[in-house]
């Protein structure tokens, strides 16, 4: 099947979104996209340099003030308009999605409806933020405190989940009053320039949202610059760390969030089959884990080892691998050939040094589907607790399966990493699932279900997971500053 085939090709854009206009010359170089699925191009990307950054921020300025000076009323409901917008292009922007990174478009259109969620959501938020009014000690004054936004934000998606950015970043970020930068990943641009190029569409003033996929310079360009008032950073935590450095010469603040390597507790009071389904979706099938929320530490009492693993390994079979476009396919190839090469570079070391038991696949995935980055979903057993395999985030189809003996064994081997943003729980038991949430080192805690971001709850990591919060009123305040009015009386 050629690219020409596919569906959507026509809209895969290869420009830069500035200030309401497509740009095509860049100060940067550009980025021969590859599908995933196949290995073959799918647009040459123009990339954005420092000069594309200037301008953004620029344009980016102009927009926000006209978006702060318009009422709150019109703001709400031109976000309202946006969701609904988002919603008529659910489908486009699933396919979108994979063509970015080859996601199934079984669960690609989600991605569009969590941004639509969002949007809505933080589009009730425009017309009801307020600050506060508190007493001065010793004092008749007037002391006013309120919440403004930064101005310009810098939003850097990963890409694995650009549409889920807009939901998590962009979506608070206009709602706070602020004008957006957003940087897809070169290796998941299309989705996100979509989704810039709906905005005008849906009324909101040129510039306000600006598009601009780039490489590290262009990255660094935005993170470096002067006219940015804040950053939030999604990815990993060696790049988190060079974004960090480069603001910090402006002093510029930065939120992020980090990866992850996830416990799932699999207790012997759980139901089987249905803690077998959540771990192989949370784990090695959903987006060939190749997500932050990845559960690939599957931790499963004694008692119920071998029964559970049984189920797991069946589940994990029975689910179709192919191309992305198949409603039918479960499990895509992961995002490129240096991330294949990688994964089974980890796949093949912790086979050779015996950090485990390879108990199912490990293999890149031929015949048909040997020209794509296809790797079989591979589940360890046995896996020392000190290995990369057990420690380091693989970012890919491959999952652990550990014993445990009781509630406290549990707790202190999934406490026991350097990240914390997810944890999951399978237990039918109330109080124990109380008590092991409140112990868990961990951003989010998820009982008897998979990740389910939703607008109304905050989500973050704990540690190495990163330190802001994207959901809820607290999704809200990343984007906004606080300012102290007093007026003596």
């Amino acid at each position: 099947m050629t690219t020409t085939e596919y569906p959507d090709t026509d809209v895969l854009h290869d420009r830069l979104l500035i200030g309401g206009d497509w740009v095509t010359g860049s100060s940067a170089t550009t980025h021969e996209h590859i599908y995933p699925a196949n290995g073959r191009p799918n647009a040459t990307i123009t990339l954005a340099g420092p000069d594309e950054v200037d301008q953004a921020v620029r344009s980016a300025r102009e927009a926000q003030r006209e978006w702060v000076a318009l009422p709150v009323g019109r703001r709400r409901d031109i976000m309202v308009d946006l969701a609904d917008a988002v919603h008529d292009h659910v489908d486009q922007l699933g396919r979108l999605s994979v063509h970015d990174f080859a996601v199934p478009m079984r669960t690609a259109p989600g991605h569009a409806m969590l941004a639509e969620g969002f949007i809505r959501y933080y589009a009730g938020h425009v017309d009801k933020a307020h600050g506060q009014v508190s007493e001065v000690s010793g004092k008749h004054d007037l002391n006013i405190i309120d919440r403004e936004p930064y101005g310009v934000v810098g939003i850097i998606a990963p890409w694995n989940g650009p549409m889920v950015v807009v939901g998590l970043n962009v979506a608070p970020a206009l709602a706070a009053g602020n004008a957006v930068i957003l940087k897809p990943s070169e290796l998941s641009p299309f989705s996100a320039l979509r989704f810039g190029e709906i905005c005008l569409e849906a009324g909101l003033p040129p510039g306000l949202v600006n598009v601009l996929p780039a490489g590290p310079d262009g990255g660094q360009s935005l993170v470096s610059h002067r006219g940015i008032g804040k950053i939030h950073f999604t990815g990993g935590g060696a790049t988190a760390r060079k974004v960090i450095v480069a603001a910090a010469a402006n002093l510029t603040p930065v939120a992020t969030e980090l990866g992850g390597k996830s416990a799932n507790i699999i207790f012997a009071d759980a139901d089987l089959d249905q803690a077998a389904i959540l771990s192989a979706w949370q784990g090695p099938l959903g987006q060939s884990g190749q997500s932050c929320a990845c559960g690939s530490r599957i931790l499963v009492q004694e008692d119920v080892f071998d029964e559970f693993l049984q189920r797991f390994l069946t589940v994990i079979s029975a689910a179709k691998i192919g191309d992305p476009f198949d409603p039918d396919v479960m499990v895509g190839p992961v995002v490129s050939e240096p991330a294949m090469n990688r994964i089974l570079g980890v796949i093949d070391d912790a086979v050779e040094s015996r950090h485990g038991t390879l108990t199912t696949g490990g293999a890149r995935i031929g015949g048909d589907l040997g020209d794509g980055y296809y790797i079989e979903p591979t589940v360890f057993t046995d896996v020392d607790a000190r290995s990369p395999l057990a420690t380091e985030e693989i970012f890919g189809p491959v999952v652990s399966v550990t014993r445990f003996r009781d509630e406290d064994d549990a707790i202190a081997i999934a406490n026991d990493t350097e990240y914390g943003l997810n944890t999951y729980v399978q237990t039918m038991n109330l109080p124990r699932a109380h008590r092991v949430a409140r112990a868990l080192q961990s951003g989010s805690v998820w009982i008897n279900r998979n990740s389910d971001i939703s607008p109304q709850g905050p989500y973050g990591g704990y540690k190495k997971s990163g330190n802001g919060r994207s959901g809820g009123i607290e999704g809200l305040h990343e984007f906004q500053q606080i300012k102290n009015t007093r007026i003596g009386l």
